[in-house]
Order: structure tokens, then sequence, then C-alpha cells
């Protein structure tokens, strides 16, 4: 990534939101349900908090620019660059107790995603992308933290294949049937993840991801970090993801092709 000033300010969000949102973990935070009865769709105070202070520092540095946050809305949507930020995605993770969630930011230019990162503090990772590379900084096996450049696996054949889904229950019913298509033909599916089932992508853990219902919010951050390291990231029919909905990530652009003709049959 070549812009000094962008790279500066995604370290410094990272350590905005960690520093506010660690200390909720795993330390019983109270829960809001913004479903209205729907879907259980929790925030915390850890959300909000988030949220607000990564705002906060972006219009300090770049008071031009747009943002479009999960908890705050949209401000100058028309604005060249635009920053999407998801303060916790995961919180059904957090809440309990799970690690597998994290802040994402991402930022757009003239609408397409140039900039990604999902910052995990309790596990030390940041991954972090522009679309041509990506990296993990993280810890080693002594604690000592380093950084390593990403590269999804290859992967020709959807028998062979590693799936993730956050939750069946989270797929439409009339579009579970071409998600269901799909799993039916991988070797393994894995439950759970969020944002993290996607940097298990970019790290060559799993080969598929696909999701339904995403907002903006919950894949722009994670789409520079996906392509950064070889991946491909789209909607169901095969156009851009950064608008969400239907979402399918894989790691091989032959697997990619096979889930979309399942997805489309």
């Amino acid at each position: 990534m070549k812009d000094n000033n962008f790279n500066s300010l995604f370290d410094e969000l990272a350590k905005i939101s960690s520093e506010i949102i660690c200390p909720y973990f795993r330390n019983d935070p109270v829960t809001d349900d913004k479903s209205h009865g729907k879907i259980f769709d929790p925030v915390t105070e850890a959300d909000k908090q988030s949220e607000f202070a990564m705002r906060a520092r972006i219009k300090q540095v770049f008071p031009d620019h747009g943002l479009y946050g999960e908890e705050y809305g949209i401000e100058n949507p028309d604005a060249d660059y635009v920053w999407v930020l998801d303060p916790i995605d995961g919180t059904k993770s957090f809440i309990s107790g799970s690690p597998l969630w994290g802040t994402l930011v991402g930022l757009l230019h003239k609408g397409f995603p140039v900039y990604g990162m999902m910052n995990q503090p309790f596990t030390r990772e940041i991954f972090i992308g522009d679309g041509k590379m990506a990296t993990w900084r993280g810890p080693d096996h002594n604690g000592a933290l380093y950084t390593r450049s990403l590269k999804t696996r290859a992967c020709a054949d959807l028998s062979k294949a590693t799936l993730m889904t956050t939750s069946l229950n989270l797929i439409p019913e009339a579009q579970r049937p071409a998600y269901l298509r799909v799993e039916s033909e991988v070797r393994l599916t894995r439950y759970g993840g969020d944002c993290y089932a996607y940097c298990q992508l970019a790290l060559g853990g799993v080969d598929l991801v696909i999701e339904a219902n995403l907002k903006p919010y919950d894949i722009c951050g994670l789409i520079p970090v996906v392509e950064g390291a070889g991946g491909i990231i789209t909607n169901w029919q095969g156009g851009p993801a950064a608008k969400g909905g239907t979402i399918i990530a894989a790691g091989d652009a032959r697997i990619h092709a096979a889930a979309l003709e399942l997805l489309n049959g």
C-alpha cells in the first residue's frame, strides 16, 4: 500500500478501536437488540463507542471524506473517498466470549474498495490489504509480533474444498437451496466466523466463504484483503461485492466458477 497517510490512519484506527473494545470483551457487556423482535441483532456500548471514536479521528484527518458505519449511518456519501466502518463484526461471538470477531475498516474510492483492514485486538492480529497485496501482523509461538504476506491456497475441485458460512439461519429461506447445493459438493463445511472466515481464506486455511444478506459495512473492509491475497470475491451473480447482499469469496478462481454455477443452477 503506497499512501502513508492512509497506512498511518489505519494503524491509528486499530489502536483506537482496540483500546475501547477490549475492556468489554468477556466482561458481560450490556447488550441491546436492534432487530425489534426479528432475528436477534445485538449491539453493545463497545460497538457504539468505538465507531464514534473512529469517525471522530477520520474527520480530523480527512474532513472532506465520507463515512458509512453500522451504528451511526452515512455522512457525505458522494465524496470521492468514503470510509466504511463495522466496529465489531461478529457481535454475537463477542457477547458469547468467542474471539471470532473483529473491527472492519474499509476505504472506498469512487465506490471501489481500495484499502481494507480486519483488526482482532484480543488475538493481536491485523489483516490488511489494498487489493494487490495483503499482510497479516500478529504473534508468533513465543508471543513476538511479526508480519507476513497473505496468500490463498490453490484448490481446483469443490470435492476438495473447505467452505465456511457464519450461520445457515442467516441465509434467507429463498436462497438456502442454492447455498446447500454448494455445501453438498464440498469436502468440509465449518460454521461461524463472520469476518474471521474471510481472513482464514486469505491465510490459506479455507477455500470458500458463502453468505447472504450482508451490508456494505460487513464486507468492504474485507474485499481488499481477500483480493490482495490472490482470492476472488463477488456477489452470487459474479458482480461486484461492495454493496453487500449475497457474497461468495474463493481462494481459487476455478472453485469460484464451479460454486457460482451451482448457486445459479
